[in-house]
């Protein structure tokens, strides 16, 4: 495990505020802010596009508070993932420019139990934070969960709460595509005494960090941080539009999963599943649904557009997909993972000589191309999308802005996705307000039908932007 050397408040340089953050499609709705010990009451509420905000009173929202600068994720002024690392994991055995500092990485999956069978993946995710249960070395795991519809009075689907035993724990494997906030948990570690560990995604750990930084009680009860690799964090609505796509208003919905598994099917072939509140089920396979392609980015949070972090550099473990054959293949599916703390190390080691999880070591290359659409969208598709103009702040990122070196056919695929991450929340909000389902749809497939054409085609199209540039690396996301 690692700890965090305390920050001073007074040293901190000027940062922006709340509301500067939000206008400028920089607030990921982590729920950080909203933690804070100031003595003000804040709820985390869902926006007209179905992704969470803070909601406080006016002067709250633009109060200059040098705190809030330095725990934002995307705030200019805080520290990044670099400089997290190197506090963190300064002596790391090994330092990539694009998995960050680790000291191994593995392939391989759970053997023990149902743990793979349970989760969206290998099941490692939930067999360490278990194995950090059951060696006492935590008294409680943050982590997502459905939320309970007779005490959650908000409607919301999934969101974060502490487990403190192993049968709770197991409600939280599998994937949530799903916007929630850590408010509440965080709250409670600082209330509750104990050692905790938080799993999240990568903006989500970088926040953590930042407010342990600053805060004696999170920093001496958060013991780890168990990161997920992340494509982007999509919004609500995206579960609604599931919904009206097989027939059904959301508000019927008990659950969803995003990604019912079956060993017979790869592991990357999708399907989604609802289970509505009368105890029927519908399911559909993402690729028959008018927003399925995940890579086009439909419903994407603006903060996505600005991230370089695909792998969570800042937790102490971090968990992928395999995304490479003959893994990609394995419907039971099949995880890789990043290990930074060397407690942690220990474990995983001490599961595969007991055989309860069956893990080969491999290098970075090998990780690195598990993810290299990823690795694309937010490095090379990053530096394209700083060189944009922009409106508002702009954050402070590892990479610097360019637009040589690309394709045409790279920087068209890179400006659809956005523009596509971009109208699906207004042309759903307005299907929505009118209740025409259909206009989304029919608008949806068509921007699909226009990625595909930038992103796949072989034909005269396909043959024209390959003309129009023939630098920059090809391949599909």
């Amino acid at each position: 495990m690692s700890s965090s050397t305390l920050l001073d408040p007074r040293e901190a340089p000027a940062g922006p505020n709340r509301n500067e953050i939000i206008r400028s499609g920089l607030c990921i709705g982590c729920g950080a802010c909203a933690a804070l010990p100031d003595g003000t009451r804040v709820r985390m509420n869902f926006d007209r596009h179905g992704q969470l905000k803070p909601s406080g009173s006016r002067e709250w929202l633009h109060d200059r508070n040098s705190d809030f600068s330095r725990i934002c994720p995307f705030s200019p002024v805080s520290s990044n993932e670099d400089e997290l690392a190197e506090r963190h994991f300064p002596v790391a055995r090994n330092r990539d420019p694009l998995l960050g500092r680790f000291d191994a990485a593995f392939v391989g999956h759970v053997e023990e139990d149902d743990f793979r069978a349970n989760g969206s993946s290998g099941g490692l995710v939930t067999w360490v934070a278990a194995e950090l249960l059951r060696r006492g070395l935590v008294d409680g795991v943050a982590h997502v969960t459905a939320a309970d519809p007779t005490t959650d009075g908000d409607r919301r689907l999934f969101r974060y709460t502490l487990s403190r035993s192993l049968e709770a724990l197991s409600a939280g494997a599998k994937s949530r595509y799903y916007p929630v906030e850590m408010s509440e948990v965080l709250e409670t570690i600082r209330t509750v005494p104990g050692r905790y560990a938080i799993i999240g995604i990568p903006c989500f750990i970088k926040a953590v960090r930042l407010s342990c930084a600053l805060d004696p009680i999170l920093n001496e009860r958060i013991a780890f941080t168990l990161g997920l690799f992340c494509g982007h964090m999509k919004s609500a609505r995206m579960a609604e539009s599931f919904a009206w796509q097989m027939g059904r208003d959301v508000r019927d919905v008990a659950q969803i999963d995003y990604r019912v598994k079956r060993p017979d099917r790869p592991a990357n072939w999708y399907r989604a599943q609802l289970t509505l509140r009368n105890g029927e089920t519908r399911g559909r396979d993402w690729w028959d649904l008018a927003d399925g392609d995940w890579g086009a980015g439909f419903f994407q949070n603006s903060a996505c557009n600005f991230c370089d972090d695909v792998v969570a550099e800042t937790a102490d473990i971090a968990f992928g997909d395999a995304w490479k054959e003959p893994y990609s293949a394995d419907g039971r599916g099949t995880n890789v993972v990043i290990v930074r703390s060397p407690v942690l190390l220990d474990l995983i080691r001490d599961g595969m000589r007991s055989r309860r999880i069956e893990l080969s070591e491999v290098d970075a290359d090998f990780v690195i191309a598990t993810q290299a659409a990823g690795f694309r969208q937010r490095r090379e598709g990053l530096a394209f999308r700083l060189s944009w103009p922009r409106w508002g702040l702009r954050p402070r990122k590892r990479v610097a802005a360019a637009r040589s070196g690309l394709s045409a056919r790279r920087r068209m695929i890179y400006a659809v996705r956005y523009e596509i991450s971009m109208w699906s929340h207004r042309v759903f909000w307005l299907a929505r307000r009118l209740r025409w389902p259909g206009l989304y749809t029919t608008w949806a497939r068509a921007a699909l039908t226009c990625y595909h054409g930038f992103a796949y085609s072989r034909g005269r199209l396909g043959r024209m932007l390959d003309w129009l540039g023939s630098t920059g690396s090809e391949g599909r996301d």
